[in-house]
């Protein structure tokens, strides 16, 4: 009953925040599915021009991260996750519209750097609308709802791919819209809060000149290596080309890594709420993710049902480091974040995890599938090296701030 307690969001601001959550990761989900088949089969665009054109929309989205970040700080989280919502809902239903190549590369990319904004936004909402002992908690809560909604929409969107039907690809896009549109729209249930005002002598300060927290910033980018990118580059290629499991087995790993998100992100970001519990959490993640390489790597040379346990187990632990990692790092970008710019804060972090993500496919492939035990070896040291270092960088940065960040009336929690 603990567990099943854990999945229902509190009333109020973190519940109105989950069915806004909800609705655009089923979104996300419908995307994902029927997308990239829809603007090649059905629009006629090249596989390889598909593939230019989400680089270039991914690229586009890890530069808005900041300067979205830094609107959200001028206007107010709540309505810049309004603004952008909306604005991905609308671009998103244009999918349907789209005739080619051009049109194709101009819808995506606007839509990613909607996509980027609203997700710094909603990071910077959590810290304008909630005490900083609620925060943590809060995104462990939206983090279930998100796997729930992700599962939800891929299985919808796995309905459209068995009909490859243009007219549903085109329905499924446009529902997509709707409901990014409607996720949009859903946060203007939550209370008006001013934006944090910083003093003079902070005005001018900038997000990349915050050394301290660049640091925790780009550690935290290591350790991404481990977590969700590791499982959906790596994995399955390791799995069909260096053992003898079946590749059927891909599937139960990720059924495990999504339920076990769903149920125990909650129970394992207790005690993560503020620097030194973030920073804790971290280390844990580092040690927790280096043992799952070392599993991850028995798995060759194994006989099949051998190979199945080592690469479930290795799951398994996987996927508890990962949870320490998204509490570990909520924790601290939030709590070394100065109270007046959690959204270019919120940019920055959002930044380091997008670059992380990306550049994972390709390490992964060049080291764990070309070296084979010693690349996993590697990653491990590398993955276990970042998790140490991480608590003497965030005590480091927290002594930095510690008479510098100014007081702010939205750190307490906002009046409906």
């Amino acid at each position: 009953m603990s567990i099943l307690h854990d999945l229902k969001p509190p009333p109020g601001i973190v519940r109105i925040l989950a069915v806004s959550n909800l609705g655009r990761t089923v979104a996300n989900g419908f995307l994902l599915s029927v997308s990239v088949l829809y603007f090649i089969r059905s629009v006629g665009v090249p596989a390889d021009r598909v593939g230019i054109g989400l680089t270039v929309s991914a690229v586009l989205a890890m530069l808005v991260s900041i300067p979205a970040g830094q609107v959200s700080d001028r206007l107010g989280a709540r309505r810049t996750s309004i603004v952008s919502g909306v604005a991905q809902g609308v671009l998103v239903c244009g999918y349907a519209l789209v005739g080619g190549f051009a049109g194709f590369l101009v819808i995506v990319s606007l839509a990613a750097m909607a996509d980027s904004a609203s997700a710094v936004a909603r990071g910077a909402l959590i810290a304008e609308a909630l005490p900083s002992n609620e925060r943590v908690k809060a995104r462990a809560y939206l983090q279930s709802v998100n796997n729930v909604g992700l599962s939800g929409g891929t299985l919808l969107g796995g309905v459209a791919l068995a009909a490859d039907s243009h007219a549903l690809y085109a329905g499924m896009l446009l529902g997509a819209g709707v409901l990014f549109l409607g996720a949009g729209l859903t946060c203007l249930a939550l209370p008006a809060a001013a934006p944090g005002r910083a003093p003079e002598d902070h005005r001018a300060r900038h997000v990349l000149r915050d050394v301290p927290y660049l640091t925790v910033s780009v550690l935290n980018a290591v350790l991404v290596l481990g977590t969700d990118a590791l499982l959906t580059a790596a994995l399955p290629i390791w799995i069909a080309d260096r053992t003898d499991a079946p590749v059927s087995v891909y599937a139960a790993i990720m059924f495990l890594n999504t339920a076990m998100c769903v149920l125990f992100q909650v129970r394992l970001s207790r005690g993560a709420e503020d620097v030194t519990g973030g920073a804790r959490a971290m280390r844990r993640s580092g040690v927790v993710l280096a043992v799952s390489c070392g599993i991850f790597a028995l798995s060759a040379g194994q006989p099949a049902w051998v190979a199945v346990v080592c690469l479930l187990l290795g799951a398994l632990v996987q996927v508890i480091g990962e949870m320490l990692h998204s509490a570990g790092s909520w924790a601290l970008s939030y709590e070394l974040a100065p109270a007046h710019a959690h959204g270019q804060y919120q940019g920055l972090f959002g930044l380091t995890q997008r670059v992380g993500s990306a550049i994972t496919p390709m390490l992964t492939t060049a080291v764990l599938i070309g070296w084979g035990r010693p690349g996993w070896l590697l990653f491990a040291g590398i993955l276990l090296a970042g998790g140490l270092a991480t608590p003497s960088v965030a005590r480091w940065a927290e002594r930095t701030r510690a008479s510098a960040t100014p007081p702010r009336a939205a750190d307490e929690p906002v009046a409906a």
